[in-house]
């Protein structure tokens, strides 16, 4: 038997507003508030809602036969809470079917995993604790920021009590071997590594809708063709992309929403093949080789999977700048200046910073910034208010401790 796990990354930042260099040390608000909740609107309207119905009546009509999993950041579930608590519910309604997974991962959907491993760690613990709170469920396979991976972040997962890790099925380092089998990491851990079939989760994300492909138009039937020739030392067919495919990045007149009504029953037509959620999956296989990585790869930038698209001058800049106030956001002892350096560490921030980065089109409607190089200035100006605001934080405690040592 064949299994396939399909995974949804569901994740929005806050937006950062047009921030100039005189409301330094003048104004701290920092968000577009606007902005967020056109946002979470759309997206609830567009994909959220459409495809969560789509999905509850496709768990409940294969009864058990099909199932899924979702990777949903801490920034997410507070904008849904927010702005869209209806969105919540129906979430909460698919993980009531009991065929439904979610994935562990960083609160803020920071890098913190290659600055700050203190960090990491309490934003992992932070994001298990909400999960459990919202869906009345305790993950128990971690999915990092953006797939980024090596063999030291593993050590370090598996040293957090998780039982598995999603990662790029990178061709570099299989040399040859199939994405769709279980693995362990280099380092001689044994922590369980899911990879994602880049070709074929790729083929729904980005290829569906090119009317240039010679695979135009991809259906449901097609698609699960290629699934079940899948033979060999097949064993999991992880299919991993972004949840907004369906309704934002793919529009619903591509006809992205039947296809993925359709896809489970046409997938299940193979009696050789059935569905897994991650946890499932590990329970039904087990490794018999490394994925030996490292050095750090992701799913972004790169070809090779090389975290190229984190390297620039002004990602590097401001990376070492947000994760250098560490020690002091922590000495003010202000869990709201705690949750705004959380939120600053967000990815996407530096994302658009990268050269090669242009906005997609709802990027540029609610993103004020046309250029990297404007994103990096913006960024520069707020983290330098905030770090001030440390600052005048800390001599304010100095001072208090001081007068009450006198008293």
């Amino acid at each position: 038997m064949k299994t396939v796990c399909l995974y949804f990354k569901v994740h929005q930042p806050y937006r950062l507003r047009d921030y100039r260099l005189h409301d330094i040390d003048i104004d701290h608000c920092y968000e577009d508030v606007t902005a967020d909740k056109e946002l979470i609107n759309t997206m609830a309207e567009e994909c959220y809602l459409p495809t969560n119905n789509i999905l509850l009546k496709d768990l409940l009509e294969q009864d058990g036969k099909f199932c899924i999993t979702f990777s949903m950041s801490g920034l997410v579930i507070e904008l849904l809470q927010r702005y869209r608590p209806d969105v919540i519910e129906s979430f909460q309604k698919l993980a009531a079917t009991g065929h439904v997974e979610f994935l562990a991962e960083t609160y803020y959907h920071s890098l913190a995993s290659l600055h700050s491993q203190s960090e990491f760690k309490r934003q992992v613990n932070m994001h298990t604790r909400l999960i459990q709170q919202t869906f009345k469920l305790t993950p128990a396979v971690f999915r990092n920021t953006e797939v980024i991976h090596n063999n030291s972040i593993a050590q370090t997962v598996a040293s957090l009590g998780y039982k598995a890790i999603l990662c790029e099925g990178l061709s570099g380092i299989l040399q040859g071997r199939t994405s769709n089998r279980l693995y362990y990491p280099g380092g001689g851990n044994n922590i369980i590594l899911l990879l994602r079939n880049s070709a074929l989760s790729d083929d729904i994300a980005f290829r569906f809708n090119d009317t240039q492909w010679n695979e135009h138009p991809l259906m449901a039937d097609k698609f699960a063709q290629w699934l079940h020739n899948h033979t060999g030392g097949t064993e999991v067919i992880n299919l991993y992309l972004d949840y907004e495919t369906f309704g934002i990045h793919k529009h619903r007149d591509t006809g992205v929403l039947e296809f993925l009504r359709a896809l489970p029953t046409e997938v299940l037509a193979h009696r050789g093949f059935n569905f897994s959620t991650p946890s499932r999956a590990i329970s039904m296989y087990s490794p018999s080789d490394t994925y030996d990585a490292p050095e750090t790869v992701s799913w972004q930038g790169h070809p090779t999977g090389s975290a190229l698209c984190w390297e620039n001058v002004m990602q590097n800049n401001t990376l070492k700048k947000i994760y250098s106030i560490e020690s002091m956001v922590h000495e003010t002892g202000c869990a709201t200046s705690l949750d705004t350096w959380g939120r600053l560490q967000a990815a996407d921030y530096f994302y658009y910073m990268a050269d090669n980065h242009t906005p997609t089109h709802y990027e540029r409607y609610y993103y004020p910034f046309a250029t990297a190089y404007e994103v990096f200035k913006n960024y520069t100006n707020l983290v330098a208010d905030f770090e001030i605001s440390l600052i005048k934080k800390t001599v304010i405690n100095k001072r208090e401790s001081q007068f009450a040592k006198i008293m």
